[in-house]
């Protein structure tokens, strides 16, 4: 008896430890206090569960933040949890604003009720939270319009807009399983000043995936960068111009294309008192160019620019003074579009400008602009915003004002992306298309053929990475990566030089 008592004695504790786990366990979920495992994420679309950071420092970081939870929540396809242990990939980013003016709101009375117009860009990227340092993608927001106080919701719901959209892409970029074999090399790169701040980023992040493998780039110009590739200086090239066979056979050398990313081409001005973007026609471009348009205060600009008040002051025309494939891409779009360009300067790396003051490289370029009122000149987008310079929405093929952003400049690659080839070597300024973007170009990364088998082995492996996982980290710079179809053939390509 005693022996059945002890085992009912036992049976009832079990039963009692049971159920009080049961009910701990059915009050850990109802409160949310489970812990969970994240799940590991290689792409947007595997994305389930986000952190978001606050996107920059102090209260616009937070409001920022505050404004894109507020918005996916409301969408729902994507879960905000509280913690970064929580969640799949982690959101992270910075945001800068600026002034650009003030505009009264009243007309019968402009010098009161002043009302402060605001530019900037809010540039984010998410990490998978297993491997930090993996970039599923990556963004950068400008303002859709100008709105008077707004900015900051226009930017949050611009981003979160674009997340989500994004999180249903097909043929997202792949990324890559380092090699582990990989022979201790260091690669030397020169050229383009167009890309190089996503070139200088990129090839950290891959030095960080490659310990053994080192790149060094000097932004010295395309067309430096080229020189020095036909005589040997350097293992590759970075260039906005894409060389003929003609071209080639002129250096003695034989380079194969593989188009990197994309970027804009955009009008920076420095006008005081100018609040809003100004709108640029090809012609008026031209004519400031040619020294036909002398003043800001001409009909002509004032024509595509109704309500605002510009400045009788003389324009300042800033330009490359050196080797350029940003003056090439400026140049061949002002060829394309005006009759009269073309047959008065023509297009190409280094001209004879009828007018101007020149400096060397995107960031001279975007110095002297900044600091000479009344200026106007031309750089790859990511400088303007660097430098918080205006500039301006240029006339499309399709006779749309259209400002430089990563929808725009995708679009006038999309609508090219069919006629392609493999080699990429094609222009796709003044674009067809009522939302391209007409100044928007890629810009190649040049190797040479034969070689070192180690180095050339190096090479390849790098150019893989660009077209791959690199193609994630572009756009939280300006920059836009390149369609898949265009990305396949590339590949294909590259595969065929092993």
């Amino acid at each position: 008896m005693p022996k059945y008592r002890c085992q009912s004695t036992l049976l009832v504790r079990f039963v009692l430890n049971t159920i009080c786990s049961l009910l701990t366990l059915a009050v850990t979920l109802a409160a949310g206090t489970l812990p969970v495992r994240a799940q590991t994420a290689h792409s947007l679309s595997q994305v389930k569960k986000i952190y978001v950071q606050p996107l920059g420092p102090g209260k616009l970081g937070n409001e920022l933040r505050d404004r894109v939870i507020s918005r996916l929540r409301k969408d729902g396809n994507i879960e905000v949890v509280e913690t970064a242990e929580q969640a799949d990939a982690v959101l992270s980013g910075t945001a800068q604003i600026w002034v650009t003016g003030h505009v009264s709101n009243n007309p019968r009375s402009p010098s009161t009720a002043q009302q402060a117009v605001y530019s900037g860009f809010l540039s984010v990227r998410v990490t998978s939270k297993q491997k930090e340092k993996e970039v599923v993608w990556s963004y950068l927001v400008t303002p859709r319009k100008f709105a008077w106080g707004g900015i900051v919701h226009d930017l949050a719901d611009n981003l979160a807009s674009r997340l989500l959209n994004a999180r249903h892409e097909k043929n997202q970029p792949d990324s890559i399983t380092p090699s582990l074999n990989a022979t201790a090399v260091t690669m030397r790169g020169a050229g383009a000043t167009f890309p190089a701040p996503l070139y200088q980023k990129w090839f950290q992040s891959f030095q960080e995936e490659h310990p053994n493998q080192h790149v060094d780039y000097d932004s010295v110009a395309s067309e430096q960068g080229i020189r020095q590739l036909a005589d040997g200086k350097v293992d590759f090239a970075a260039s906005d111009i894409p060389l003929s066979d003609e071209r080639m056979s002129q250096l003695g050398a034989k380079f194969h294309h593989f188009a990197s990313v994309l970027g804009a081409v955009v009008p920076i001005y420095n006008l005081a008192g100018v609040a809003r973007p100004l709108n640029f026609t090809p012609e008026v471009l031209t004519e400031i160019y040619l020294g036909k348009i002398k003043r800001w205060s001409d009909a002509k600009i004032r024509a595509s620019n109704r309500g605002v008040i510009l400045p009788d002051s003389e324009i300042v025309v800033v330009h490359r003074s050196d080797g350029s494939g940003t003056t090439f891409v400026w140049t061949d779009f002002l060829s394309k579009a005006s009759p009269e360009w073309r047959s008065a300067v023509g297009s190409g790396s280094r001209l004879q400008w009828p007018v101007g003051i020149g400096a060397e490289r995107n960031e001279g370029v975007a110095l002297t602009v900044h600091q000479m009122p009344n200026s106007i000149g031309y750089v790859e987008m990511v400088f303007a915003l660097q430098h918080q310079l205006s500039f301006g929405a240029v006339r499309n093929a399709s006779g749309v004002f259209m400002r430089a952003d990563l929808a725009s400049v995708t679009a006038a690659a999309a609508s090219a992306a069919a006629n392609i080839t493999a080699d990429s070597r094609v222009s796709i300024t003044n674009a067809p298309g009522a939302g391209a973007y007409p100044i928007a170009s890629f810009t190649w990364v040049l190797l040479p053929e034969g070689g070192d088998p180690s180095r050339k082995a190096a090479l390849n492996e790098l150019v893989q990475w660009i077209l791959t996982s690199g193609q994630k980290q572009c756009s939280e710079l300006g920059y836009a990566p390149l369609p898949r179809e265009v990305v396949n053939r590339e590949l294909e390509a590259l595969h065929a030089l092993k």
